[in-house]
């Protein structure tokens, strides 16, 4: 348990996914001090009003702190980045990225006003390439900048496996690579249920429509919901925030920095890292087939495209 890491900064604290964090980050009462920063000043106060009035029903004492100003920030061990503009209709995806990347940019240059030397979780979204923008605006060493995709992916994966199979989704674990959409990349060979590989209780047709589901997961509920989640993507930066913290060395699939690893060089995508009190611990290189060696060079050459756009805009 790493009793130095006492504060931690939510930027976009006010957004449904921020709120939902900083949250269930209170709720695991592993920080003193969660700072709830946000444009919009009154709605960050008001929310982290209403969930400290929460503590005593929670039984928790992390202190929630909302503000629009950054100087609250200082000295924040870890900082979560949400802000960000979802896509609207008509919006092309450049058009998105060039918004993001300056707001992504822009937030971590503020941040390092502040703190020195933080660890960096990002969530906004095109999340890969926003991870890459961040790191290379940071300058931070790489195993301290990281993205929040593969615990949310790997969730929304479990969670339908647990109502295939009618079991509890504690009991599933399950392993996930490549860029956070349409092209991540499931591994059923390295999926079990206590133990059991799921290929022994699932035939291959259904397996097949989960990760497909898995795949377009964000998008299913953009259409029930008119927006983009914010409960299980929340819960799974606060995952990410509290291995940290608490140096648990869990093994997660995270956003990080590969140079070399899996063949892949100067990109950020989603691998099996070790999480522990200096960030990523480690990255596992696990075995994969032939086939999941293209897909995820697949996936990876998906993010690089985006990368290059983010590059042209002068960002990364």
């Amino acid at each position: 348990y790493n009793q130095k890491m006492r504060k931690v900064t939510i930027v976009g604290g006010a957004g449904n996914v921020g709120a939902t964090c900083a949250n269930v980050l209170a709720h695991d009462n592993c920080v003193q001090e969660i700072v709830m920063l946000d444009l919009n000043g009154n709605m960050a106060k008001g929310k982290a009003l209403d969930s400290w009035q929460q503590a005593p029903i929670g039984e928790y004492s992390s202190r929630l702190i909302g503000t629009d100003n950054y100087a609250d920030t200082a000295d924040s061990d870890i900082v979560v980045i949400t802000a960000g503009l979802p896509r609207k209709p008509g919006m092309s995806r450049d058009d998105l990225i060039a918004i993001n990347a300056k707001i992504v940019t822009e937030v971590v240059g503020k941040i390092l006003q502040y703190s020195a030397n933080p660890i960096i979780i990002v969530v906004s979204n095109p999340l890969d390439v926003m991870t890459y923008a961040a790191l290379k605006a940071s300058k931070l060493p790489a195993h301290r900048v990281m993205g929040m995709a593969g615990i949310l992916d790997t969730a929304r994966y479990r969670a339908f496996l647990a109502e295939a199979l009618n079991v509890s989704p504690r009991d599933i674990q399950a392993l996930l690579m490549g860029g956070h959409g349409d092209t991540m990349v499931p591994l059923p060979r390295y999926t079990t249920v206590a133990g059991i590989p799921v290929t022994e209780l699932l035939d291959a047709d259904t397996l097949d429509k989960i990760v497909k589901r898995t795949a377009v997961g964000g998008g299913e509920l953009v259409q029930l919901m008119g927006t983009s989640a914010w409960y299980a993507p929340g819960a799974a930066a606060a995952q990410m925030v509290s291995a940290i913290v608490r140096n648990e060395n869990r093994v997660f699939p995270c956003c990080a920095f590969l140079n070399g690893e899996y063949g892949i060089n100067d990109l950020c995508v989603g691998v099996p890292v070790k999480l522990g009190k200096n960030g990523i611990e480690k990255i596992y290189e696990v075995q994969l087939t032939d086939d999941e060696k293209a897909l995820l060079h697949k996936s990876a050459a998906a993010v690089r495209e985006v990368v290059d756009v983010c590059r042209n805009l002068g960002f990364a």
